[in-house]
């Protein structure tokens, strides 16, 4: 047998256990809540343990509640999977591993009320500490050959002691020595609303204590339903049972915004409960975010974050999946591969894009809820899944030059209606920001010809939109790229503007010879109104916000190649182009570009050559000024 050991938790550890210790949660109930379904679990993954290992006889599984009014002591037990030495290290030594730092930084003074926070970021268990001063944690695990056990004990000030134990069965008990003030949690009244109100239907019979009048002989009483709720009729379920079963499922604690319970039979039978949240967990964009979906084989729980049955742009919709014919000694590899798996991961797509097109167009507040939370997941979904690319494309919410604020609310079939009836194509334009996008000089005509245009602000926009190309026959077209449609649109075949074209044809073979190769080309462009000039990409050549995306991402993306387009209306390239000093005219070229690309870029490669340039060409003009007679 280990001697006793005293270890510390992680630095991180000890403040989150100081915050959770010493706030002041408006709803400390939801520890019990937490212990009862972490009991749950290990009740699960022992029964899925013993399809494989026939050695394991689970027998009748449940959780169990006692109070111990004169100790102050509340023990909360299961008969599950049960907790080896180094288990118990690993699971009760680190809290919420992939993000503690994360979580941490998000409590603030304000949040550190919010219980919500418990469930999503994987410290249900310590939850314990808000109510008891003092946590023992005695478990046995199911795979061990005799009865040695583990005993953890911690106060939560920073370190737990671990030690051997003999322990008879399998299982977990978890003591809490409950602190002053915590009273409530010795009513075993108070105890049962807490348990009906949270643990109502979870899928095994939790019991609490209780003795006989006559004899005072120990009863244990069952307190919830143990029926799995998905197996219900759906006339059966309330509203309210639909949302304290997705609280117990997620471990959030806000209501989710809608649902849709769908049962399937025929040559392949199969009960799904699918849930879409309110609002998006803490590490939603974490490369490690866990899918929500449980498994389920003929009512037997096979796993957690079942992947497999819903594409990565779906990875927000929470549920239960439930079926008959997967066979239940299988694998997470072949369920990669399995026929049936791909049979219900493609109708589970159906549905859950279906909940969102009723959510969209019968509930536009909800729907503009969910775009708010989780918008950005749903934009990957046209490159992950061209199958439903369309339907996908219908969900979309965009701001554009329409909207008053940045509020991405627009959706095509929105822009479709508001279409010039000349318009052809699908105009955006992709941004590092919203004052970008809505400011940018590429917008001057469409202002003048009050053509709508989408404003794209966020990162995944530029991926996004390469994988769209299309909405309902019409081309989408991003107005800072270079394109010939753009020029018909600016009427650029007037007799008054090839005249001026002409005209400025030395000019244009100038600046051409000053840029060489920097650029890809120079040319007029009728399409800016107070702007002296812009950069656009050709169609065929990266975007500026694609190499941007790139970059962001660490991979090397090739250099983008510049047009630049000039304005022969504006009086800044009126004056440049009557100037014969060439260092003179080097100064206004190279101004009329960096302008561009900073319009395009929002950086410079050398923002104090620019800042230079500036202060010389103001110190000219003030000295020009000066010069002029009175």
């Amino acid at each position: 047998m280990h001697k006793q050991e005293t270890l510390n938790f992680q630095s991180e550890v000890k403040q989150l256990l100081k915050l959770m210790i010493h706030s002041m949660y408006s709803n400390k109930e939801i520890f019990l809540r937490e212990l009862i379904s972490n009991a749950s679990d290990a009740a699960e993954k022992l029964r899925f343990k013993a399809l494989s290992t026939s050695e394991l006889n689970f027998g009748d599984l449940r959780v169990r509640i006692e109070v111990q009014k004169d100790k102050r002591i509340l023990v909360i037990s299961d008969n599950g999977i049960g907790m080896r030495r180094d288990e118990v290290i690993e699971n009760l030594g680190t809290i919420a591993k992939s993000g503690t730092k994360s979580f941490i930084a998000s409590l603030g003074s304000d949040n550190a009320k919010n219980s919500q926070l418990i469930g999503q970021f994987g410290v249900g268990f310590y939850s314990a500490f808000i109510v008891a001063d003092k946590v023992s944690v005695r478990t046995r695990s199911a795979e061990s050959s005799d009865k040695i056990g583990v005993l953890w004990e911690s106060s939560g000030e920073g370190d737990y002691t671990i030690s051997d134990i003999e322990k008879n069965d399998r299982g977990t008990e978890i003591i809490l020595h409950l602190r002053e003030g915590e009273d409530m949690f010795l009513d075993v009244w108070h105890i049962r609303n807490i348990i009906s109100k949270y643990s109502e239907h979870i899928s095994l019979p939790v019991e609490i204590q209780t003795h006989h009048e006559e004899d005072d002989t120990v009863i244990w009483e069952q307190i919830n339903k143990a029926q799995a709720l998905w197996t219900r009729s759906k006339s059966d379920i309330t509203d309210e049972e639909y949302k304290e079963f997705y609280k117990h499922l997620s471990h959030d604690n806000t209501d989710p915004l809608t649902w849709s319970h769908n049962r399937v039979e025929g040559k392949q039978e199969y009960t799904s409960l699918l849930y879409i949240p309110a609002q998006a967990p803490w590490d939603m964009w974490n490369r490690d975010h866990k899918h929500g979906l449980k498994l389920y084989v003929q009512r037997v729980f096979i796993m957690d974050d079942a992947e497999q049955f819903m594409p990565n742009y779906l990875r927000f919709i929470k549920g239960v999946i439930d079926s008959n014919d997967l066979p239940l000694n299988i694998s997470r590899e072949i369920l990669q591969s399995n026929h049936i798996t791909q049979t219900l991961r493609l109708a589970l797509i159906k549905r859950s894009l279906q909940m969102l097109d009723t959510m969209a167009k019968n509930h536009k507040e909800k729907y503009q809820t969910f775009w708010q939370q989780f918008g950005r997941v749903l934009k990957e979904g046209p490159a992950e899944d061209r199958n439903n690319a369309v339907t996908i494309a219908k969900l979309l919410r965009f701001s554009s030059t329409t909207c008053p604020d940045s509020s991405q609310t627009v959706s095509l079939d929105d822009y479709l209606s508001r279409m010039q009836k000349e318009q052809e194509k699908i105009y955006f334009l992709a941004a590092d920001s919203y004052l970008a996008a809505k400011n940018s000089p590429y917008l001057e005509m469409f202002h003048k010809k009050s053509i709508e245009v989408l404003l794209l602000f966020d990162r995944i926009d530029e991926w996004m939109m390469s994988h769209l190309t299309e909405f309902e026959g019409k081309k989408f077209q991003s107005v800072s790229t270079a394109d010939t449609t753009l020029n018909a649109l600016a009427d650029a075949t007037s007799e008054t503007q090839k005249e001026t074209e002409k005209s400025l044809e030395p000019f244009i073979n100038r600046v051409k010879s000053f840029l060489g190769d920097r650029v890809k080309g120079v040319s007029l462009t009728h399409r800016l109104f107070d702007t002296p000039a812009i950069v656009t990409t050709d169609v065929n050549d990266i975007s500026t916000q694609m190499a941007k995306l790139f970059s962001a991402t660490g991979q090397n993306a090739p250099a983008v190649s510049y047009l630049l387009e000039l304005n022969p209306k504006h009086t800044l390239v009126k004056l440049a182009a009557e100037v014969q000093n060439e260092a003179h005219f080097v100064e206004w070229i190279e101004l009329f570009l960096a302008q561009a690309i900073f319009a395009a870029t929002g950086t410079l490669e050398d923002p104090n050559q620019f800042i230079q340039r500036i202060n010389r060409m103001l110190l000219k003009s003030i000295n020009s000024i000066e010069e002029m007679p009175v």
